[in-house]
């Protein structure tokens, strides 16, 4: 009997030992996927550091990735223009097979074939700043860019007559935070009785081409009144004609984005005022939502990150100094 009892308890310990090892193999398996690290590559517009936009995005990014672990490798072209060769980084991003993509788009609609194959491999696909016709990815992180515009063409029309002559210098045909932002402001000068809107420029981008064109328009047409510039190269190419022809005191500027360069515009009454974004949000959120996304969470389809007007008056105001000097700690 005494032997029998033996065999039991030896039995029963032998059973526990299995069940704590087997318990203790799959916390450590758990533990490990809980661990994995997440590969992502970001797909911005342009690599051009000379655009502090993309700068302070890629500042959220690079937030986001220390806070949740993340692996994130940058990969872009030169110029916003170049469609072509940022569907060929999509497309080896694809064989790297990464577990999310994050993509701001440089063309609306030419990008959906490589963005549905994308997710036809089952990489997640989240579009930041801008976005795709359809909405393709799992979640878009952006402005409102059709209010943003709005706001720009509102705050314009406080500095002119309805029967003035104005000109929107828009950046890149296509884009689709091009398109939401010049549809916003001429609805919203329409709508406040300002219908001599020049067509639109384009600056592709560049703020010597925006210079340029401005320099142009104003000989070409003396009787204008305003500028609108959809983004920080548009806007700081417009204010440079506009001050280097001197005519600050004639033509009113409203422009797009923050710059050192843009902040000494707004200093001198060139540029009377900026919508301004917020990219670091942008970019902080769109790695948030990709590892939430991939890891199997439900994530909002559209996530606005707002805008403010920001003027010579109220730049230097606690709740906006930080928006407009992102890289001052």
């Amino acid at each position: 009997m005494s032997a029998l009892r033996s065999k039991i308890g030896l039995y029963t310990l032998l059973l526990l030992f299995i069940v704590t090892l087997g318990s203790l193999a799959y916390r450590m398996f758990t533990n490990e996927l809980d661990a994995k690290v997440r590969t992502i590559i970001y797909v911005p517009k342009t690599i051009d550091s000379s655009i502090e936009f993309w700068e302070v995005m890629k500042q959220g990014v690079a937030t986001a990735a220390k806070e949740f672990g993340a692996e994130v490798r940058t990969v872009g072209t030169d110029t916003e223009l170049d469609v072509d060769q940022q569907i060929e980084l999509l497309e080896q991003a694809i064989k790297e097979k990464p577990d999310a993509i994050i993509l701001s788009a440089t063309d609306y609609y030419r990008l959906i074939p490589i963005a549905e194959k994308i997710k036809s491999v089952g990489i997640t696909l989240i579009t930041v700043d801008s976005g795709l016709s359809g909405g393709v990815s799992e979640s878009f992180i952006a402005t409102d860019n059709y209010e943003a515009g709005r706001k720009a063409g509102q705050e314009l029309r406080k500095y002119i007559d309805p029967e003035d002559k104005v000109a929107i210098v828009n950046f890149v045909q296509g884009s689709a935070t091009a398109i939401e932002r010049e549809r916003g402001a001429r609805d919203a000068l329409l709508e406040n009785g300002v219908h001599d809107v020049q067509p639109t420029l384009f600056s592709d981008g560049s703020v010597r081409k925006a210079y340029q064109l401005t320099v142009d328009l104003l000989k070409d047409e003396p009787n204008l009144k305003g500028i609108i510039g959809l983004n920080e190269p548009s806007t700081l190419g417009a204010g440079q004609a506009i001050m280097d022809m001197g005519f600050q005191d004639k033509v009113k500027l409203f422009g797009f984005d923050n710059s050192s360069n843009e902040v000494k515009l707004l200093e001198k009454g060139i540029l009377l005022g900026t919508v301004m974004q917020k990219p670091f949000n942008m970019g902080y959120l769109a790695v948030k939502t990709a590892i939430e996304a991939v890891e199997g969470e439900k994530v909002e389809r559209i996530i606005d990150t707002g805008s403010v007007i920001i003027t010579k008056e109220n730049m230097y105001l606690s709740e906006n100094e930080k928006l407009m000097f992102p890289f001052i700690e």
